[in-house]
């Protein structure tokens, strides 16, 4: 019986523990999309996104993995500096949903601004680590 309930707590605390450690992943995944928005590079941006990319804007605007990419290279799309609260994160299987606040300042076509959006990104486990699927951003009312 004790060997019963040694073996059942350690495969719970086994899974608590990939748990713990899928979630920093998708985490640091998060972290490093939010550094290449405020400063970015072609080659680790191509790295984190997947081909069939969906990024929509808070305007209603949807841009491809190839769109996305040509706005924050170009300039068109600027981020000065990104500020995330409020994150959660949700793993099921090989997916992962994040909500959070983004306060951003920005410097599109040269014109200062802020923006508070509620974002949801959508994330799928690949081979090489969590890849950025989908994402949404909603005016804060």
């Amino acid at each position: 019986m004790i060997k019963k309930i040694f073996v059942l707590s350690a495969l719970l605390l086994g899974a608590v523990h990939f748990s713990f450690a899928q979630k920093a992943e998708v985490e640091a995944a998060v972290t490093k999309l939010t550094k290449l928005m405020v400063t970015p590079d072609s080659s680790s941006l191509d790295k984190l996104i997947l081909p069939n990319l969906s990024y929509g804007h808070s305007s209603g605007k949807i841009q491809t993995k190839q769109e996305f990419l040509h706005s924050l290279l170009s300039g068109e799309s600027d981020f000065v500096d990104i500020n995330l609260t409020d994150q959660s994160v949700i793993i099921q299987n090989k997916t992962a949903l994040v909500r959070h606040t983004l306060n951003a300042k920005t410097n599109d076509k040269n014109v200062p601004g802020n923006v508070k959006l509620y974002i949801l990104l959508i994330w799928s486990k690949e081979k090489a680590g969590w890849k950025l699927l989908g994402r949404q951003a909603v005016k804060v009312p």
